[in-house]
């Protein structure tokens, strides 16, 4: 009867042992003090079989069996933290996943992006293409004073930007809406300087010579013309220019 008891005793000893030795192993990621208890619960297990080998009498083993229930009870409420510990380290790091992937999001937004912009493929910054759109917005709605503002401030704040050609182009629409004619000249050969290639090239010299016209001078005008269908002999525009150069001479 005794054998047998010892037997019991030795075996849920030993299932608590493999137990406390894979809560251990867990721990080992997760939680230092947790770790250190398990191992030494361990300790105390190897410690009570030893003592069932060399003592054999029936108060050893109820001190036995009573000191079994409390480790019992100390090995579930360690096994419990290594849960809890667990749980939190899992929820951490769903939250860094879901930080940095929204993070990589908002960089993405903020990062270049290469678009199509007059026949040419470019390199256009978000915040670039939200300017020159508000201010072409405000010159087809007719608000030629805020649109020559925004275009103004746009070539002024984006030398290199792929729309700059276009933007140079409506900021001198917009002077000579205004009937600013000298500056709509100044912003419409910016574009035939600089960006000759621009498809809106040819309607920029048209522009020139009708400010030119309107400026009553029409030397400058004819040449500005006669270069027009020079230098963009197939637009739309030169054949314009024709047609007013027969008035002009």
């Amino acid at each position: 009867m005794k054998t047998t008891t010892f037997t019991r005793l030795r075996t849920g000893l030993l299932a608590l042992a493999c137990c406390a030795s894979l809560q251990a192993h867990a721990a080992l990621f997760e939680d230092d003090e947790a770790r250190r208890a398990i191992l030494d619960l361990r300790g105390r297990i190897d410690g009570l079989n030893a003592r069932l080998d060399s003592k054999a009498d029936k108060a050893s083993t109820l001190e036995l069996a009573k000191e079994n229930e409390q480790l019992r009870a100390e090995l579930a409420r360690l096994r419990g933290q290594v849960e809890v510990v667990t749980n939190e380290l899992a929820n951490e790091q769903r939250r860094n996943k879901s930080f940095y992937g929204d993070l990589d999001g908002r960089l993405r937004k903020l990062e270049p992006q290469r678009l199509t912009v007059d026949g040419k493929e470019v390199d256009v910054g978000p915040n670039e293409q939200r300017l020159y759109e508000a201010a072409l917005t405000r010159f087809k709605a007719g608000d030629y004073p805020g649109a020559a503002a925004a275009f103004s401030s746009f070539v002024s704040n984006n030398p290199g930007s792929g729309y700059s050609g276009s933007a140079y182009y409506w900021l001198g629409s917009s002077y000579y809406a205004l009937k600013d004619y000298k500056n709509a000249i100044a912003a419409h050969k910016m574009v035939i300087e600089r960006y000759p290639e621009n498809p809106r090239a040819p309607d920029s010299l048209l522009n020139i010579a009708t400010s030119y016209t309107e400026l009553k001078d029409k030397a400058n005008a004819r040449n500005t013309l006669d270069a027009l269908i020079t230098q963009y002999p197939s637009s739309p525009a030169a054949a314009t220019a024709r047609e007013r150069l027969t008035k002009l001479r």
